[in-house]
């Protein structure tokens, strides 16, 4: 590139293009990055206040409950929605309540794993808590383990009201030695509330969110 005369002979006016040349094209790039870096940083920022907003709502996410032909839960999930238990999901939570509580195995592990999860299953200061635990101490099942066994069988489950229900059941015992001993039928009515779990916790504990609250059985001669 060839320069003025003028130029040439005034040194200042010289060093002001040389200095343009060499790092004007520097100084233009670099007010571009912090242009740029300036408009990331207040995009960032929008999107950080309202992932903030979002997450001070108060949010219950529901769980899913996968369940098998006969009603009875085989996987829990997290979900967007969540649906009312139909009759058929009941009926079957209330024949396993019983199936776990009457039932006897000389089994301790088993044994004390079914009681955990019928008290996972039972209103907390309900009256079904009252009356099951009362049992428990009055008969305790590592004693009548002793004995043998009872194995439950469900006969019939009908409601009888929005949260009540009336359950039939036989207990068939046996010796430890799987001899027949006999047989007894018993009837309880059993009250229920639905409380759908609002953590990993609750819904490891208790899948489905029913609660007992009331309990009431009698053999059946």
């Amino acid at each position: 590139m060839e320069t003025s005369n003028a130029d040439s002979a005034n040194p200042y006016l010289a060093a002001r293009r040389s200095w343009d040349e060499r790092y004007g094209d520097l100084i233009s790039r670099a007010r571009n990055w912090r242009l740029a870096a300036l408009i990331n940083a207040a995009v960032a920022l929008i999107a950080c206040g309202g992932l903030v907003a979002v997450a001070r709502q108060t949010k219950i996410v529901p769980f899913v409950i996968a369940v098998n032909d006969l009603g009875r839960p085989i996987g829990t999930g997290l979900a967007s929605e969540s649906s009312a238990l139909d009759e058929r999901v009941l009926k079957a939570a209330l024949s396993d309540f019983v199936t776990l509580w009457r039932g006897i195995t000389i089994d301790w592990t088993f044994q004390r794993q079914a009681i955990e999860q019928v008290f996972a299953r039972i209103g907390q200061g309900s009256r079904a808590q009252v009356a099951i635990s009362d049992w428990y101490r009055a008969d305790p099942p590592q004693k009548r383990a002793d004995q043998g066994t009872v194995e439950v069988e469900i006969k019939a489950v009908l409601a009888t009201g929005d949260r009540t229900w009336e359950v039939d059941w036989t207990e068939i015992k046996r010796a430890a030695t799987g001899q027949l001993t006999g047989k007894e039928e018993f009837r309880g009515l059993f009250t229920i509330v639905l409380n759908p779990p609002k953590d990993e916790k609750d819904a490891r504990s208790n899948p489905l969110g029913i609660f007992v609250t009331n309990a009431t059985w009698s053999r059946v001669f």
